[in-house]
């Protein structure tokens, strides 16, 4: 999810309440709050709660909802906000991996804090986001099979861009309650198609209903063409969606009728300039033919 911010750079929960039921008139199975896309770095500990509090109301009980809850490199820290996360209602709490241990530990040092944290934490349903920020720490196949195991892991936002991982996941997690969420929308058929539990991707930030149709579509044999469709336009259009983001999703949304400001707290994402915005403005377009080709109703704001 993403958050909307009032010009003046204040929280615009009026706008999060909109784009909170964009998401769910789209048909989404699930809303992850105080994520990367939400900025949540840049938020203070209120804020955070605060947000997740306002998606959990207008949610109101239609899907589960899950949010980050790991900030700091403290484990007591990161426990202790995680029940209060976790005592606004959501589903599961999630933990970054790039926090769990610093860069230069070993996978030992990172899988010993998981289970600490989950010692920590009592019986609080947890997750795992293998963030890019502060850095990228991916799960290996084996680990997450062992952590998945203490049945206390629900879900995963999978980031290694890699099918093969993917798959040596799936497999290593099976027979658990547990869902693998593959963030990489190159692979988006191939992941649904081994057994991923759907997709948690930036752009479904853009357009919804298209990732909703996808993951209720992939395996149709009648719709085989259209979905093809679909995978190569999410390919094709990859490097046009992650330049200035979120900046470039607030304007797409803002074109689509959702009245909600482009500011960023972000400072390190580049400039929204007149080439950025041709590139968005072309990307509006093309999904709108995608749309007419494929019969896909946009959601109406």
């Amino acid at each position: 999810m993403l958050t909307p911010f009032k010009n003046n750079g204040d929280i615009d929960f009026y706008g999060l309440a909109k784009l909170t039921e964009l998401y769910i008139e789209s048909g989404a199975a699930g809303l992850f709050a105080n994520c990367l896309s939400s900025e949540m770095f840049e938020l203070s500990e209120t804020e955070r709660i605060k947000i997740i509090e306002e998606v959990i109301k207008i949610a109101d009980g239609q899907m589960p909802v899950v949010a980050t809850g790991t900030f700091g490199t403290d484990l007591q820290r990161q426990a202790d906000f995680i029940k209060r996360v976790y005592s606004t209602g959501v589903t599961a709490v999630i933990g970054i991996t790039g926090l769990m241990a610093s860069e230069t530990d070993k996978d030992e040092v990172f899988e010993a804090n998981v289970f600490k944290l989950l010692e920590l934490t009592e019986n609080i349903p947890l997750g795992f986001y293998e963030c890019p920020v502060p850095y990228k720490r991916l799960i290996s196949p084996e680990q997450l099979g062992r952590i998945v195991a203490t049945g206390r892991v629900t879900y995963h936002k999978d980031t290694c861009l890699d099918i093969n991982q993917i798959k040596e996941k799936i497999a290593a997690t099976k027979g658990h309650e547990f869902g693998l969420y593959d963030a990489y929308m190159a692979h988006a058929v191939a992941s649904l198609k081994a057994g991923a539990s759907g997709l948690s991707c930036i752009q479904g930030n853009f357009f919804p209903e298209l990732i909703v149709w996808l993951c209720e579509n992939y395996n149709n044999q009648l719709l085989k063409k259209e979905v093809d469709t679909v995978q190569q336009f999410f390919i094709d259009n990859m490097d046009v969606m992650h330049n200035v983001y979120p900046t470039i999703s607030k304007y797409y949304l803002q074109k689509r009728g959702l009245n909600i400001s482009t500011f960023t707290r972000r400072n390190d994402i580049g400039v929204f300039d007149s080439n950025i915005e041709k590139g968005i403005d072309a990307l509006h377009d093309r999904y709108k033919i995608l749309c007419s080709e494929i019969e896909i109703k946009q959601v109406s704001i």
